[in-house]
Formats: C-alpha cells, sequence, structure tokens
C-alpha cells in the first residue's frame, strides 16, 4: 500500500508555536496528528523553522527549545536538498514568478515523491505537474 504524501512548508510548523494564531495553531496541530505518516519535510523547512521560531515569533522559542522541535519534527521523512535540486529550482525560478525559495520547496517535494504541498504561501489549488497546492487554513 501507498502512502500519498504531503509536503509541509514552514509556515505550517511554525503556527504549531504561534499563540497569535490560536485557529491556525489548531489547524496545523491537526495536520501534523492526523497525517503523521503522510509528511515529509526538507532540510530547508528545518533550517527555516528554526530561524523563524526562535526570531519571528511574538514569543520565540529558545535555542535550546527549538533545537528540541526539531529533533522531534526530524522523526518525520527528511528529504535532503541535493545540487541536482537547487539547479532545478534555479530554472523553475528564472522560467517563472516564483521566488527561488518557492522554486527549491516545489522542487524538493516532487523529487520526495509528494503528491500535495501544504503551505499559505502559494495559491491554493495550483498544480506543478503532480504536486498539487493546499492551503489548510482557507476555509
Amino acid at each position: 500500500m501507498s502512502v500519498d504524501l504531503h509536503f509541509v512548508d514552514t509556515n505550517v510548523l511554525v503556527y504549531l508555536f504561534d499563540a497569535d494564531a490560536p485557529a491556525k495553531q489548531e489547524v496545523a496541530r491537526r495536520i501534523i496528528v492526523e497525517q503523521a505518516d503522510m509528511i515529509v519535510l526538507s532540510t530547508q523547512i528545518l533550517s527555516e523553522f528554526y530561524v523563524s521560531v526562535t526570531r519571528k515569533l511574538a514569543v520565540p522559542l529558545s535555542a535550546e527549545a527549538a533545537r528540541g522541535e526539531i529533533e522531534d519534527l526530524a522523526m518525520f521523512r527528511i528529504q535532503p536538498i541535493g545540487v541536482r535540486t537547487v539547479k532545478a529550482a534555479t530554472l523553475r525560478s528564472e522560467t517563472s514568478t516564483l521566488s527561488y525559495w518557492d522554486a527549491l520547496v516545489i522542487e524538493t517535494a516532487t523529487e520526495a515523491g509528494a503528491v500535495r504541498l501544504v503551505t499559505e504561501d502559494l495559491q491554493h489549488g495550483q498544480s506543478f505537474g503532480g504536486l498539487r497546492v493546499v492551503d489548510p487554513f482557507t476555509s
């Protein structure tokens, strides 16, 4: 039995710790609990998560707490980013309106075999080949 992988973007993970957005926090928690066996992350997502939760939240996590959360997140499938993925992302960014960082997320999710990209940063329903964008915070 194959599993439809869901690549989860940084913003969803950050909402787990954002007390200023309780509705989004609950949605993010549901995703992590209910889709745990389908979640794939990347080394980029873990890096962005660390910076966001230690510097961008109204009540940031300590560096130590953030490292502990990364240890927990590392239990999910982690897609590394190699040179081939970086090259593909640069090309996608050059030939589209996407930022390099969004293009890297898309290329990494595709390389991981994900069918859904769970994010609020791209247009809900948008498709990139076999990868479909799902904004979990839309009504």
